[in-house]
């Protein structure tokens, strides 16, 4: 099969949408030899933050000689993205071949969904690869994502916020008992930032799994004002000093968590030492998230899609407004239909100048028109521009070099606008 065609063959899957459940992806790895038991595991769950974590985790187990399987979601723009080793994305002709093992597997009776599919592609390429550890980001919730068939050495969830409430429920309480669900018995929990209802019930959780519970600001916590220069003070470890290109003072909270992540799994035999934590925190990556692309105007883009991550972004804007008072920000949002736009914009719009609203090249994302008759009220002088590509060249065209242009709203919009800038094509496969 050509890589063309197996992309076509995964895309296609994206019609069985998203199943909630463990069954169907439990009897493909079975199939397949259960490559998921080959190698320990690191899993991280959470509203926002998830992916920034597991991108320094992995980086810090890299930088230590480990061989280090890394499985996140959404790509941006090439599927392969998704599943890394060393930080390397798995090659196309890989992909064709995993396609193919396991499309025979699942032959006559699964009917895996697009991720539960891509999951057992990842975990068969880690098995392959021979990683040493593997750092899992849930794609969505928890208690019945694809990746909670795993028993980990140490898991994390960075926060709690409204997302997906369609699959997860309507309340933060709700939310939060999906996410728990993978804690495992016995299985260290490290958690960062949460309000207190869905704090009790991971501990409520953690407490029946018998599960030790590390807390952010309890029993650890970062220390200073910016990735660029700070400390993480730990349950055994310390260190000053640290540097993070991730930027955004959000990211301390990840750092912390991808630290105390580090400490659990070293303890239980997977050596990260002091050299390897300080060069791998210098040199991790992790695109779309706060994110500058271009300069002269600044382009930034970031995949807040929620109100909680609406906060943080605004508080990173206001950081770039007080640093540049003369500066002009200009915010251009595109959002899917299942998002809430007025309160993901309540914290934004007091910040920016200017708000373009537009769309990303998917059928289920709002269209600018939608979005501006939704804010209607609250930003009345919001201008529609129908494609991504437009709004960025009438934002650019209207900017001076001092200014801010901000694309937020959607990672699939992140998606396009990184493309576009670096003059390359976009996977067909998209969310």
């Amino acid at each position: 099969m050509t890589y063309p065609a197996t992309v076509q063959f995964l895309y296609s899957l994206q019609q069985h949408g998203i199943k909630l459940g463990l069954e169907t992806i439990r009897a493909l790895l079975a199939r397949v030899g259960d490559p998921h038991r080959r190698y320990p595991v690191l899993h991280i769950g959470g509203t926002n933050g998830k992916g920034s974590t597991a991108a320094m985790a992995a980086s810090m187990l890299h930088a230590a000689g480990h061989r280090v399987g890394l499985y996140t979601s959404p790509h941006l723009i090439d599927f392969r993205e998704r599943i890394r080793v060393d930080g390397v994305m798995i090659p196309e002709a890989r992909v064709s071949e995993l396609v193919e093992s396991l499309r025979a597997a699942a032959t006559p009776d699964l009917a895996p969904t697009f991720f539960e599919f891509t999951t057992a592609l990842a975990f068969q390429h880690f098995a392959e690869c021979r990683v040493d550890v593997a750092v899992l980001e849930v794609g969505l919730g928890g208690r019945f994502d694809a990746t909670n068939v795993v028993t980990p050495l140490a898991s994390a969830i960075t926060t709690i916020g409204l997302d997906h409430e369609a699959y997860l429920g309507s309340t933060i309480e709700a939310i939060a008992f999906e996410k728990a669900g993978i804690i495992k018995p016995g299985v260290p929990v490290v958690l960062g930032r949460m309000d207190a209802s869905a704090r009790r019930v991971m501990e409520e959780r953690a407490s029946a799994e018998a599960a030790p519970v590390y807390l952010l600001d309890r029993d650890f916590r970062s220390e200073g004002e910016s990735t660029a220069d700070c400390g993480y003070a730990g349950m055994r470890r310390r260190y000053t000093r640290l540097t993070c290109p991730l930027q955004g003072r959000f990211q301390l909270d990840n750092l912390a968590c991808a630290l105390a992540l580090i400490e659990l799994a070293h303890e239980t035999g997977v050596t990260v030492p002091e050299t390897a934590v300080r060069a791998g925190l210098r040199q991790v990556a992790w695109e779309g998230r706060v994110e500058v692309i271009g300069q002269d105007p600044t382009v930034m883009v970031d995949g807040a899609h929620n109100p909680a991550a609406a906060r943080v972004l605004a508080d990173s804007l206001a950081e770039w407004r007080r640093a540049r008072p003369a500066g002009r920000i200009t915010l251009i949002v595109g959002m899917m239909r299942d998002k809430h736009p007025r309160a993901f914009l309540a914290p934004l719009l007091p910040i920016v100048d200017t708000l373009i609203l537009t769309q990303a090249d998917l059928p289920r994302a709002s269209t600018g028109s939608e979005l501006r008759a939704l804010l209607a009220d609250v930003a009345p002088a919001a201008q529609v521009v129908p494609t991504a590509a437009d709004a960025i060249a009438m934002a650019t065209r209207s900017a001076a070099s001092s200014d801010l242009i901000c694309v937020t709203g959607s990672l699939m919009l992140v998606g396009e606008i990184k493309a576009l800038f670096r003059g390359c094509s976009l996977s067909p496969l998209r969310g």
